[in-house]
């Protein structure tokens, strides 16, 4: 017996059933074939146009609920259409199906070409918004492209300590040094090819080398790390001119116009020491400054004078933070958890996992949740940066796989060879 399946075939005919009884499947099939025999003529009988292969295999669906037959037929037909819609009536003169009485409703006649046809329609939407997204760019973005893989392929090691730098620090009679060797990138990338960085806190001994021959600018991040290393390099180096990024942003992240700017701008360690100092004690007098129009004064507490009277604490004097065993036997396995990830666990007061980040997020997230993280463990090195924000997050531990920086009063600093 010829047949074709609902793939191949140019219309597919669907009828729901509803016997008042219960039957099965081959009792269906039977009424089918038996009641619509004669009724078309020889050109329309279902037996020979099943036969030549015009109409598929029938399909027939049923259950019984509650004594009640249910069901659904599908024939799937190459007949054109009128001849389909004639085999689709034919189902619906059927009303007994063995002893039961029978209702077949067509419900509709499905057009595959139709579906096909929106599939084809969808799928080269797809292809298209493919081929517009991978195809060739314009002039310019090629133009851009190969100009900053060449600039970042121009970043060398300069010195003993093998610092990041621009091809041009021997030839340019002036130096701009900066952080980290992000910012070196960055500047190749918009074209200063003379910048070297320290790479922490210490300044290394080429530092301090070049700036006998060179006239070096300082070049640091708009924030507490950045203020941090213009006092170690002025103190150890002979630095010429001082800059900074705009405040709350790193070097690594400027623009050209802002890179311009800021080089621009920049002024003697002398004048730098003045405008802090300047910055320093306007802060303080607006700290000091005493709230007006308030509609309650605030009352002093009543042990006000005892509390006056002691002795308060300097901020130098004030006691370093210390691990116990227990934090550092978790520490040391958390640390060893995150050997290969470049990630970062952030913990609360009871080293309970806040979350993990990625390292490439780590300053974000301290920056954006401010305050209640007890200790920040990652694998990669410590540096000024991750200090300062640290600090001025309440951090109380930094456990990394090295540091660039050493402890202060508020944060503690370890590493692997702490453990």
């Amino acid at each position: 017996m010829g047949k074709i399946s609902p793939v191949s075939a140019k219309y597919i005919v669907h009828a729901t059933i509803n016997i008042g009884g219960v039957v099965d499947r081959p009792d269906v099939i039977g009424a089918i074939f038996g009641q619509t025999e004669g009724l078309l003529g020889a050109d329309l009988e279902l037996r020979e146009l099943q036969r030549s292969g015009r109409i598929g295999r029938i399909e027939v669906n049923v259950e019984t609920k509650t004594g009640k037959t249910l069901g659904t037929i599908i024939i799937p037909s190459s007949l054109d259409k009128a001849e389909t819609a004639i085999v689709g009536a034919a189902l619906e003169v059927i009303q007994r199906i063995g002893p039961c009485n029978a209702k077949i409703r067509v419900e509709k006649i499905e057009d595959v070409r139709v579906s096909k046809r929106q599939f084809v329609v969808e799928r080269a939407k797809e292809l298209l918004k493919h081929l517009m997204d991978t195809s060739m760019p314009d002039s310019q973005e090629l133009a851009d492209e190969v100009a900053y893989s060449v600039r970042v392929m121009e970043i060398t090691e300069y010195g003993k300590e093998r610092l990041p730098a621009g091809p041009s620090i021997d030839d340019s009679d002036e130096v701009l040094i900066v952080e980290g060797r992000a910012d070196v990138l960055n500047l190749l990338k918009h074209g200063f090819k003379n910048a070297i960085a320290v790479n922490g806190t210490s300044v290394p001994q080429t530092i301090v080398e070049l700036s006998k021959k060179k006239i070096l600018t300082a070049f640091v991040d708009g924030d507490r790390g950045g203020d941090l290393i213009i006092k170690e390099l002025t103190s150890i180096a002979e630095i010429d001119f001082v800059t900074k990024a705009p405040d709350g942003k790193e070097v690594e992240e400027l623009t050209k116009k802002e890179i311009h700017k800021a080089i621009r701008s920049k002024v003697s360690p002398e004048q730098a020491k003045v405008d802090t100092v300047r910055e320093d004690r306007r802060s303080t007098e607006k700290a000091e400054r005493p709230v007006e129009n308030k509609r309650f004064e605030r009352r002093p507490p009543q042990r006000s004078y005892q509390q006056s009277s002691r002795p308060q604490p300097s901020a130098a004097k004030a006691t370093p933070v210390k691990a116990t065993a227990d934090e550092k036997k978790k520490f040391s396995k958390l640390l060893e958890d995150l050997i290969g990830t470049r990630g970062a666990y952030v913990l609360d007061n009871k080293l309970n996992i806040l979350g993990k980040v990625p390292l490439s997020e780590l300053t974000t997230t301290l920056k954006s949740l401010g305050s209640g993280i007890y200790a920040v463990v990652f694998d990669g090195e410590i540096d000024a940066n991750i200090l300062s924000i640290a600090e001025k997050s309440g951090v109380k531990f930094l456990v990394a796989m090295g540091a660039k920086a050493k402890s202060s009063n508020s944060v503690c600093v370890l590493t692997v060879d702490d453990f």
